[in-house]
């Protein structure tokens, strides 16, 4: 499994990366990207779901390999 940002709907809150930095950083002008490629292990998806409902644009979805 993989998270995905939505850079058109991303504005840059930076919830994500604040909330979850095991999961997602900032790009250099403070849009969230996905750490690892997105990747997430199945342990990892209960909190990549809290992520994706964190993020007030829902720019964060997961998605299967």
């Amino acid at each position: 499994m993989r998270l995905h940002i939505d850079s058109d709907r991303c504005s840059g809150n930076g919830r994500c990366y604040a909330l979850y930095p095991e999961m997602f950083t900032d790009d250099e002008n403070g849009y969230g990207q996905t750490v690892n490629d997105g990747a997430i292990d199945a342990d990892q998806l209960d909190e990549a779901q809290r992520a994706t409902l964190c993020c007030p644009e829902q720019a964060i979805t997961i998605e299967d390999n």
